[in-house]
């Protein structure tokens, strides 16, 4: 038992040593300030989603390429008069994992996606399948802004820009 607590202390210490290597290298790749620039995201949590989505621009044609290999869209099985959607179990785990913790925490720094959210649970689903909702719309987001290779700014994305702002009347005295 002291052998494999000595050892799980020393793969805890590396785990954190790493976690502070790729903060500290998150800011020399050229996609940094696009994943950092997120609502909530973190130098970790950036750091994850920037590396399991990768560099590579001619991989994605679309966003929902990005979503499916994250595992936040759903498979739709079609048989004659049969239809059913189900949850996808065949992606990369590491990246739905970081792609809905970045989703979760967004939601309680952006109107926006606190709305996604919202509304989502407010159509009875649950917690996971909300945040997974929230994370596709995110990717939508984030991938135009890895396109044009720009940060994200609320100011420029049009469905948050239309939650924060105020209607005229408002401010009259």
């Amino acid at each position: 038992m002291l052998a494999l607590a000595a050892v799980l202390t020393a793969l805890h210490a590396s785990v954190k040593d790493l976690d502070r290597s790729v903060a500290a290298h998150l800011g020399e790749h050229p996609d940094g300030p696009i994943f950092t620039s997120l609502p909530r995201s973190g130098q970790i949590n950036a750091a994850q989603v920037l590396a399991e989505w990768g560099d590579a621009r001619p991989a994605y044609e679309h966003p929902d390429a990005v979503a499916a290999l994250a595992g936040v869209t759903p498979i739709t099985r079609q048989s004659g008069k049969h239809r059913s959607v189900e949850f996808r179990w065949a992606c990369s785990k590491r990246f739905r994992r970081a792609i809905t913790i970045f989703a979760d925490n967004s939601r309680h720094a952006s109107p926006w996606a606190a709305s996604i959210y919202t509304n989502a649970r407010a159509a009875g689903k649950d917690h996971p399948h909300a945040v997974r909702i929230l994370a596709r719309a995110w990717i939508r987001v984030i991938w135009r802004c890895w396109i044009d290779q720009a940060p994200y700014d609320p100011a420029k994305h049009a469905a948050a820009a239309a939650l924060t702002k105020q209607p005229a009347g408002e401010f009259a005295a």
